[in-house]
């Protein structure tokens, strides 16, 4: 969202960013120069509902972010939304009579015959059969967003003069949803039922160097093997204790990435190296390979570098991005969200081939790099036809 806005600006637009008052959101925006307008809680004190009561109350929350949206949407001539946003901010964008876009970062979110959706379920409601058909496991999805989130929707369009929604999953995804994802590592096979506007990946270009003392410790051997959860706070500790040790056993160094879990080292050795918060374009490209997540950008950021890739899913849309990475065979899709010695060795040993290399060093070359320049143009001609 950050690439776009700063494309947006370089085409001679203004831009307001609604975000939640993390730290590193924050950082973020001011190094882009992006003004922020805060709104919710912390990304780190959102919990995920245990009951139908508490999502109901999460939903009432993320309503009541309305007026925070519409002041800073007060004089803007389009909305742009992902994520926990849409709920504010289609209501928003209704309400002000300007253009409203849906975006998604991953095609496997978006309701399509050629995949299954996300697994969600109410606590107490009846599971789909074993072997049922994508659209009904897709319908059973919409009248499980119906269920979640309809009433509380409902309720507060009501109060500021909205029509209520009878198909919330409709509502959030609109019937022309735009895909920021790359191509080659997230296609999309049509479906009569969306519109989808496939736009590439919206990369931020990072200028800024790597740390001195990082520089030196990748100066001073081998490229190591990197690992980070990103944004995943609720990994194991020991994550990292087994991952430093299986990457000691197969005779490579690491790096530790600390990410939103605070994860670090175990001991004093001179063989691995813990960073911050990092320019991963520049890193990623040293690195024999690169063990995380899932998400997104890291996925695409790694492929870009042409690093081997080992994702370690928690959840949501990452089990699809490791599912793309072992399909393209630029790495290895780790069985389950905790690795044990043994599982993360039989991965790593996979992504640390030579046919594994040359094949992500070859990817890089497919990957595009204007997704959020051909975005900011699309929007930019939808204020126009306005």
């Amino acid at each position: 969202m950050v690439a776009l806005a700063v494309q947006l600006r370089e085409l001679g637009a203004e831009v307001r960013m609604c975000a939640p008052p993390d730290k590193e959101f924050a950082e973020l925006l001011a190094g882009a120069g992006v003004p922020l307008v805060p709104v919710g809680r912390p990304m780190g004190s959102m919990a995920p509902p245990s009951s139908e009561e508490a999502a109901s109350r999460r939903v009432s929350e993320l309503a009541a972010q309305f007026d925070d949206v519409a002041a800073a949407a007060a004089g803007c001539d389009a909305l742009v939304a992902t994520g926990l946003a849409h709920f504010a901010s289609r209501s928003v964008a209704e309400k002000l009579g300007i253009p409203y876009v849906y975006a998604t970062f991953c095609p496997f979110l978006l309701p399509s015959p050629h995949h299954a959706p996300p697994a969600l379920l109410l606590p107490g409601q009846t599971p789909p059969p074993e072997g049922a058909d994508n659209r009904v496991l897709w319908e059973l999805n919409a009248q499980t967003f119906n269920a979640l989130h309809g009433e509380a929707l409902n309720a507060h369009r009501a109060s500021i003069g909205l029509p209520p929604v009878d198909d919330v999953r409709g509502f959030i995804f609109t019937d022309q949803p735009w895909l920021a994802a790359d191509p080659a590592l997230a296609p999309w096979q049509e479906t009569p039922d969306l519109d989808v506007v496939r736009t590439g990946a919206w990369l931020l270009p990072d200028e800024r160097p790597l740390p001195a003392d990082l520089v030196a410790f990748l100066d001073a051997g081998a490229p190591p093997v990197y690992v980070g959860f990103g944004s995943m706070r609720r990994v194991s500790q020991d994550s990292a204790r087994v991952a430093i040790e299986t990457i000691r056993a197969l005779g490579h160094r690491a790096i530790v990435g600390r990410g939103w879990a605070d994860l670090g080292l175990i001991d004093d050795r001179d063989d691995c190296f813990a960073v911050g918060e990092v320019n991963q374009q520049r890193l990623f490209g040293r690195v024999a390979a690169v063990v995380h997540h899932g998400g997104a950008g890291t996925t695409t950021a790694a492929a870009r570098a042409g690093a081997p890739q080992v994702i370690v899913a928690q959840g949501a849309d990452q089990p699809y991005w490791a599912g793309r990475v072992a399909d393209l065979g630029i790495g290895a899709a780790h069985d389950g969200p905790t690795p044990t010695a043994e599982s993360l060795s039989a991965a790593l040993r996979t992504a640390l081939t030579p046919e594994t290399r040359a094949r992500a060093t070859a990817v890089t070359s497919e990957i595009h790099t204007d997704g959020a320049t051909v975005a900011a143009k699309l929007l930019l001609e939808a204020v126009k036809s306005a």
